[in-house]
């Protein structure tokens, strides 16, 4: 079984991704990588060069920027990397540039590999999701943070990366047909020291706002958010350096929730049904 992983990256260093740690934390399972790196304004392109030569494979891209719609852009870049997979490649193991797998469940992940790899209806393994918000201390709990996502699919032509990057389909816009693991996917794109995180979310809006800026030039106020849970867990192993140069402070009363009418009532129903999230975006279909 052979299995590649993939996925894209632009001035990591200016907008603080933590790309390394993202493709370090799936490189174990990996037998090789093909990042595609788009044209920066910083040293991104050496960065990856230093992580493992011996299993990334670089292709240099140039990013569409006059793509400023939906971040359909993200998907494209996506997707040339994912074309770059050799074909004797079974699983592809797609991580983005602002997630990391914890190791614990690298077994987990590469069982499921073995056991569907000869299935032809599965398509791909859905993982679970938590999203750290403002620091490392907190993930954000309210229902417009996604539960699950695909992140290795097998290595098909027809499937192709969907709207921004979040997911994938196949064919004629057919949602994939998945198997839910149970691995956790971190997703730290809400975690940078202030400064960073405005000058990201500036960024995001070239991408999804026809260029407009969605923040001001200011600190990010990470105090403006409905409802955060404390974090219980453990972080990926590769994070814990960047996460022990952290220099700034957050800090939040959970007890706080800022949530719309429509918001507490889906925590209502959600707590009532053990886990139902009414209207919850579902881009895949689970298989048993």
């Amino acid at each position: 079984m052979k299995v590649t992983g993939f996925s894209f990256i632009r001035n990591a260093i200016k907008y603080d991704y933590p790309i390394v740690e993202a493709i370090k934390s799936i490189l174990p399972i990996c037998d090789e990588f093909v990042v595609a790196v788009g044209n920066s304004d910083d040293a991104t392109l050496d960065l990856i060069k230093n992580i493992d030569p011996g299993k990334i494979r670089i292709i240099e891209t140039i990013w569409d920027d006059n793509l400023r719609e939906g971040g359909r852009v993200l998907a494209i870049e996506t997707d040339k990397a994912f074309k770059e997979i050799s074909k004797d490649t079974d699983w592809c193991f797609y991580i983005q540039g602002d997630e990391a797998l914890q190791e614990d469940f690298l077994p987990v992940v590469r069982q499921a590999m073995e056991k569907y790899k000869d299935n032809p209806k599965v398509d791909g393994l859905l993982f679970n999701y938590k999203h750290f918000y403002g620091s490392y201390d907190y993930i954000g709990s309210s229902t417009k943070w996604y539960r699950n996502e695909i992140r290795v699919i097998k290595n098909n032509p027809d499937i192709y990366s969907y709207r921004d990057a979040q997911g994938f389909r196949k064919g004629n816009n057919q949602k994939l047909n998945v198997i839910p693991i149970d691995a956790w996917i971190y997703h730290y794109g809400w975690v940078r020291p202030p400064k960073k995180m405005t000058a990201k979310q500036n960024n995001f809006g070239s991408l999804y706002n026809g260029g407009e800026k969605i923040v001001s030039d200011e600190e990010f106020d990470y105090s403006e958010i409905d409802m955060l849970s404390l974090f219980e867990g453990k972080h990926p192993k590769v994070m814990q350096e960047r996460i022990n140069k952290q220099n700034w402070k957050f800090e939040r009363d959970i007890s706080i929730k800022n949530t719309s009418f429509k918001e507490t009532v889906k925590q209502l129903v959600m707590k009532l049904t053990g886990g139902y999230i009414i209207g919850e975006y579902r881009n895949y279909k689970i298989i048993k």
